[in-house]
């Protein structure tokens, strides 16, 4: 929770990757050297896993905008094609002889 004031009030749940850096300082016993080896090569691990689904995300986006300017043009062509398939509108004439009043 954050105070009206800008600080927090609670000690956060986590560490940053600056902070484990700072932390393997500090500890200098074998167990605590091995383990913030591993939580830094966890964060190397997310860093490259975020870069990865940022590609696939921009990927997705430009599949995205291709599909959607491709069901435009599909969605033409076929409403093209139902104009052709429409009957052709023809007046028939009525059969014999019209007169001006009958018109």
């Amino acid at each position: 929770m954050i105070s009206s004031w800008g600080g927090r009030r609670t000690l956060p749940y986590a560490f940053t990757e600056q902070g484990v850096a700072m932390l393997s300082s500090v500890l200098r016993s074998p167990q605590a050297v091995a383990v913030n080896i591993e939580i830094m090569r966890a964060f190397v691990r997310l860093r490259e896993w975020l870069a990865s689904n940022k590609e696939m995300a921009a990927k997705l986006d430009e599949l995205e905008r291709k599909l959607s300017s491709h069901d435009q043009a599909i969605a033409g062509i076929l409403n093209a094609i139902r104009e052709l398939m429409k009957p052709p509108e023809t007046k028939k004439r009525p059969i014999g002889f019209v007169t001006p009043k009958e018109k």
